[in-house]
């Protein structure tokens, strides 16, 4: 006797906005939705919050005024992801994202603890397919940045990053979008 397949409901972009517009989920519920999947989001201890704090401050002064800097914010990626990464660096100012989230970004930027394996593997797919070029995750258990650079085959469920590099604190990089600013990774870690 076999039995029938289980499915998951997936959900859109478009459901899952209704659904918070309509108070569907508590207040203080950290939630993002990850290709249909509703996340329940990791609450953050205070290494994590503090290097996302850090690394708001080292990528304000990288990117200066004319972008914007996103801690914790949804991005409407697809149809079917909004994730809230800890920081995406857009192009323009905040009203220009009144009415609707930014659909890219120059660079993303995850802050990893207990969330590393999460997010070496099903954030950079997410990220590639949505041909993110600069992903960045701050490692707090290794105390290292890890880059992933040129994403392949975005748009598809098999898009990778090609480059990944790991960087130790006592290095810097530039994001590819200001490639003459570098930035400490020791002035990303708490």
């Amino acid at each position: 006797m076999s039995m029938p397949a289980v499915a998951l409901r997936r959900w859109t972009r478009q459901e899952y906005e209704r659904l918070v517009a309509e108070g569907f989920f508590q207040p203080e519920e950290r939630l993002e939705l990850v290709e249909g999947e509703i996340i329940r989001m990791t609450p953050q201890g205070s290494p994590h919050a503090t290097a996302v704090s850090l690394c708001g401050e080292a990528l304000r002064a990288a990117f200066g005024t004319n972008y914007h800097i996103r801690v914790q914010m949804p991005l409407a990626l697809t149809d079917d992801s909004e994730p809230e990464p800890d920081l995406a660096v857009v192009t323009g100012n905040p009203r220009e994202y009144r009415d609707a989230h930014p659909t890219t970004a120059l660079l993303i930027v995850e802050v990893a603890d207990a969330t590393l394996p999460y997010d070496r593997e099903r954030k950079a797919n997410l990220y590639a397919r949505a041909g993110i070029a600069d992903y960045w995750i701050v490692n707090l258990l290794d105390r290292c940045l890890e880059v992933y650079r040129r994403p392949t085959q975005a748009g598809t469920a098999n898009a990778r990053y090609a480059d990944r590099a790991v960087l130790p604190a006592e290095k810097s990089i530039a994001p590819l979008a200001t490639p003459d600013k570098s930035i400490a990774i020791a002035d990303l870690l708490p």
